[in-house]
């Protein structure tokens, strides 16, 4: 891990025990709070993806809003929103996906992109991989190419990132905190 994304891990906050015992919470607050760690981090992005034709950033719900918006702008490219299902005003295709006790729903408007697209999907954090997953299919089922699926931070001992690969998608995350 380079410096860069050292200093960006630093600054996340791990709130031990929460929301339930076992469970290390990775904050990203704190980032957001911190003006220098927030530009390292969309710098990152921009980075990554600074002279590919992106057409669309695909944020997912909530948290990726964040990252997404400030991502597009530099890009010079849309931002879309993937909600939690009965979030969005308009035609809809709605996937649905597991979790550990039940399943959920994401959506996406039916016009959301033009087949074609290149889009990058981002999220705060990848941990089991579900709800990008869910995501991938949505923007799949338009037409859309993804380019990558990108988040600030992978828990890999969740294997979401791993389910992600296996599905013949690149993968890119700032930082990782693996058995940690």
């Amino acid at each position: 891990m380079d410096y860069f994304s050292e200093s960006i891990k630093k600054a996340i906050r791990t709130v031990p025990d929460w929301p339930k015992p076992g469970v290390a919470f990775r904050d990203i607050t704190t980032v957001l709070q911190d003006k220098t760690a927030f530009r390292k981090l969309i710098d990152a992005f921009v980075h990554r993806y600074h002279g590919h034709k992106i057409d669309a950033v695909a944020a997912v719900d909530a948290r990726g809003f964040i990252i997404g918006s400030a991502l597009a702008y530099e890009l010079n490219a849309s931002l879309v929103l993937v909600r939690k299902k009965g979030k969005l005003p308009f035609d809809t295709l709605v996937e649905d996906y597991e979790l550990e006790y039940g399943t959920a729903s994401v959506e996406l408007h039916k016009d959301a992109f033009k087949p074609g697209d290149n889009v990058v999907l981002v999220d705060d954090l990848i941990a089991t991989g579900g709800t990008m997953l869910a995501a991938t299919r949505l923007i799949r089922r338009i037409g859309a190419e993804i380019v990558e699926v990108a988040a600030m931070i992978d828990l890999p001992d969740l294997g979401g990132s791993r389910k992600l690969q296996d599905e013949g998608l690149q993968v890119y995350t700032v930082c990782s905190f693996e058995g940690e």
